[in-house]
């Protein structure tokens, strides 16, 4: 299955796309015909996509996006929701519905993003020492119930959620249920 962006219905993804690209570019002062020689997608195809009328790559949009000084983000969150913690768009399907990729969130990183496989078992809890400015945390939460206290406040996530938080401040990780809590970590700094 190709990497192409698409979609079945016009109301999502490729909605915001269109319309976040005209803006951005607008914005950049940038004409089609200089945004295509910037980022070597065609103007053709620009004019397509700001138009709702055509499917797109993801790399093609990567490349629209760096031209612009911007990120992949940018161009495909709903611009309703300014916030890049809570995207949640679906950015790939494939030929059943079952298949398909959503971009949850993105959080800023300048040098290394890390991504780990977490578990822990009923009663254990893992206590943080605070990290240097700029780092930050995604935790998608694959089973059980996660507890995370982030300076002395707890929340709570269910398998299926997720959470980015700044992780300069002291956190903790607590299962203080009965199953074993399994969550997927990425640290980016």
């Amino acid at each position: 299955m190709s990497n192409i962006l698409h979609s079945q219905d016009r109301s999502d993804v490729l909605t915001h796309v269109a319309d976040n690209l005209r803006r951005i570019r607008l914005a950049n002062e940038l004409s089609q015909t200089a945004l295509a020689k910037a980022s070597g997608i065609s103007r053709r195809m620009i004019v397509a996509v700001e138009g709702g009328d055509a499917n797109i790559s993801l790399s093609s949009l990567d490349k629209l996006a760096a031209a612009m000084n911007v990120g992949f983000v940018d161009l495909v969150r709903d611009p309703a929701r300014q916030s890049h913690d809570n995207i949640n768009e679906v950015t790939w399907r494939g030929r059943d519905v079952r298949s398909e990729a959503r971009l949850l969130a993105s959080a800023p990183a300048a040098n290394e993003v890390q991504m780990w496989l977490w578990s822990l078992a009923p009663g254990e809890r893992y206590d943080a020492e605070p990290d240097p400015q700029g780092w930050h945390e995604m935790l998608f939460v694959t089973a059980g119930t996660l507890t995370l206290e982030l300076s002395g406040e707890e929340k709570y996530y269910t398998s299926g959620s997720f959470t980015i938080f700044s992780s300069a401040q002291s956190y903790a990780y607590i299962n203080g249920g009965e199953d074993v809590v399994t969550f997927i970590r990425n640290v980016s700094s």
